[in-house]
């Protein structure tokens, strides 16, 4: 059985894993709950009854009842400050430097109902998410996004509904974060970046997605930092796509998802080929969950997929318990993968532990203690660094794995409650001058599944 390609949006025309499900759900939210949205999900709270409190902090529902309300009242640089409850709305940010955060991570909860679309939506420069909980939308929890459409934006992925993104009608978003949040049962993806740059996701918790738990997508630079994340029972834990340049993924815990990180490069959105993020220090165990949504090209049971990426470093990551293949390299149509490297982690116990599917001399491959590899002798023919001149190897297989079927998103256990902020009360800081000084050797080769905190 030859390598099966691994999940990419090289085949997904429509939406990416509910089997033609969802874009009819869309556009029913769309054309049905059109009212609704427009109450709650416009930035069109701008009454001149409305008045801001003294201070930089806008509280809900001390100041005003919604969130969205209070998020429109703010100004630049403010902190909308939301107390416990649940909240079934949408929400946009659409101003500069907007701080949206909840008092406990666990029971400030937006709630989409499995009828609104996307949970909160974030337009404006430098805004942040932070310390509270997100699920059950059609689309996705938490959009940071240079698309300023809004029925774009309902359309589910991003704006571009898996159409090229016109980069000069939507410049891309600069800055963003998302610290401590919780995303769970979304239709789409958790927490999800789409042309935006300059931005850090940390410390955040993502199941039960239909397709990601965090997505990075178009970008270039991307100039972004995924880390200490924890992504479980969703399609794909992490997925990075056309996202290049600037882009780290480290000490993050993905395990127990269908698949677990994928990298890709393809044509039906913009910036093609994704080239150059470094993915280490991360635990990617048993992706193998049955009680999980489908996943749309049928992946089970893959660790590290890169299909079509350049350039990228994979390195001292603990790759293990994954039935098909641990580290895997492809060819999507009009992309062979070039120049990566997959050095220095632990990658064992998987069905096939490391496997070369892609023409390209370049990508080579050291010092990951494999015990199956594909083709035989993959860490001696394509040592790092890659040699001049080498010929393609024979193409390597993964072991053959039956995926079990899927379960609806909605359906997916609800997380048990995560960390909190210690003290919502502090100041809050807008997403500027992001991410900062990165070294990805600071994230050493975990030893154990369990030696990154859980978050």
């Amino acid at each position: 059985m030859t390598t099966r390609q691994f999940p990419s949006r090289a085949a997904r025309p429509g939406a990416p894993t509910t089997r033609g499900l969802l874009p009819a759900l869309l556009t029913a939210a769309a054309l049905t709950l059109a009212p609704a949205l427009s109450g709650c999900s416009s930035s069109g709270s701008t009454s001149t009854d409305a008045k801001h409190p003294d201070g930089t902090v806008v509280r809900v529902p001390q100041n005003f009842p919604t969130v969205q309300q209070a998020v429109d009242v703010a100004r630049e640089g403010d902190t909308v400050l939301v107390d416990p409850g649940t909240y079934r709305e949408s929400v946009r940010i659409t101003k500069p430097r907007i701080v949206l955060r909840g008092t406990d991570r666990n029971t400030v909860v937006l709630d989409g109902g499995v009828r609104l679309v996307n949970g909160i939506t974030v337009t404006g420069a430098g805004s942040v998410v932070e310390n509270l909980t997100v699920h059950g939308y059609l689309a996705n929890g938490v959009l940071f996004t240079g698309v300023t459409d809004e029925k774009l934006q309902q359309r589910g992925a991003g704006g571009s509904a898996y159409d090229p993104l016109d980069t000069a009608r939507f410049p891309v978003v600069q800055g963003f974060r998302a610290t401590r949040v919780t995303a769970y049962n979304n239709g789409l993806y958790g927490i999800y970046a789409f042309d935006a740059r300059g931005g850090v996701i940390e410390d955040s918790y993502a199941s039960g997605q239909a397709d990601s738990g965090i997505y990075v997508g178009q970008c270039k630079p991307c100039d972004t930092l995924v880390r200490g994340n924890t992504t479980e029972r969703n399609a794909v834990g992490i997925e990075l796509t056309n996202a290049s340049d600037g882009l780290t993924v480290v000490g993050n815990r993905v395990s127990g998802n269908r698949v677990g990180v994928t990298v890709n490069s393809n044509d039906l959105e913009a910036l093609a080929p994704q080239h150059g993020a470094v993915i280490a220090g991360n635990v990617v165990t048993d992706n193998n969950a049955a009680a999980t949504p489908e996943q749309a090209d049928g992946g089970f049971g893959i660790g590290i997929g890169i299909g079509g990426g350049t350039a990228n470093l994979v390195q001292r990551n603990l790759v293990q318990g994954n039935r098909a293949v641990g580290i895997v390299i492809t060819d999507p149509p009009g992309h062979p993968a070039s120049g990566n490297r997959v050095e220095g982690n632990r990658a064992t116990g998987n069905g096939t532990d490391l496997a070369l599917a892609s023409v390209d001399p370049a990508n080579c491959f050291t010092g990951n203690r494999p015990t199956v590899q594909s083709p035989e002798d993959l860490e001696t023919a394509a040592a790092c660094p890659a040699a001049q001149g080498r010929g393609p190897l024979p193409a390597g297989r993964t072991t053959p794995v039956q995926a079990p079927p899927g379960i609806p998103f909605s359906q997916v256990q609800a997380p048990p409650a995560q960390p909190s902020l210690p003290d919502p009360t502090a100041p809050a800081h807008p997403a500027t001058d992001l991410p900062g000084p990165v070294d990805p050797g600071a994230y050493p080769l975990p030893e154990t599944p369990d030696a990154l905190p859980r978050h």
